[in-house]
C-alpha cells in the first residue's frame, strides 16, 4: 500500500508545480490577448486551474484516508482489505479468486478487486463458508466463500 500512497503523493507534487508555476504563466499570456469574455485560451487555463485545485484536494483526502488504514486492525477471520478470497459462483459452479485491494490497485484481469467495488463491498466482513448474494450492474451473483486468506496470513 505504501507504493499507492507514494504514487498519489507524486501526482500531488506534479499538480502543485503546474498550479504554482505553469498555470499562472498561461493565464498571464491569455490575459494579454484582451477581452476575457471571448478569450478561449483564458477560459481553458481557468478551467484547468479549477480542475487541478479540485484534483489536489481529492488526492490529499485519499492519502489521508489511506494513512488511517491500520493493518493491525484488520480481522484475522473475516474478509477485509488485503484478503484473498476463493469463491464458488453458485450459478455457474465455477471457482474464482479475488484479492481485495485499494481502488488505485484494482485490476480485474489480475483478480484484484477494490474493496469499494460491488463484489468487494459485498464480501467485506464475511467469513469462510458464508453464502453471499451481491447485486452487481448486470444483476445478482450468488457466491460461497470457499477459502479465505487474510492479510495476516500472507
Amino acid at each position: 500500500m505504501k507504493h499507492v500512497v507514494k504514487n498519489l503523493e507524486e501526482e500531488v507534487t506534479k499538480l502543485e508545480y503546474e498550479l504554482v508555476h505553469e498555470l499562472p504563466k498561461e493565464l498571464k499570456k491569455a490575459l494579454a490577448h484582451g477581452d476575457l469574455r471571448e478569450n478561449a485560451e483564458y477560459q481553458a487555463a481557468k478551467e484547468r486551474k479549477d480542475f487541478v485545485q479540485v484534483r489536489i484536494s481529492q488526492l490529499k483526502k485519499r492519502i489521508a484516508d489511506l494513512s488511517l488504514l491500520r493493518l493491525d486492525d484488520m480481522p484475522e477471520d473475516r474478509v477485509s482489505f488485503g484478503s484473498t478470497v476463493t469463491l464458488l459462483d453458485l450459478d455457474r459452479q465455477a471457482e474464482i479468486t479475488y484479492k481485495l485491494v485499494t481502488a488505485e490497485e484494482s485490476d480485474i484481469s489480475k483478480g484484484l478487486i477494490s474493496t469499494t467495488s460491488p463484489i468487494g463491498r459485498g464480501l467485506m466482513g464475511r467469513a469462510e463458508g458464508d453464502n453471499v448474494e451481491i447485486v452487481i450492474p448486470s444483476g445478482r451473483k450468488r457466491f460461497e466463500i470457499v477459502r479465505l486468506r487474510t492479510i495476516h496470513q500472507g
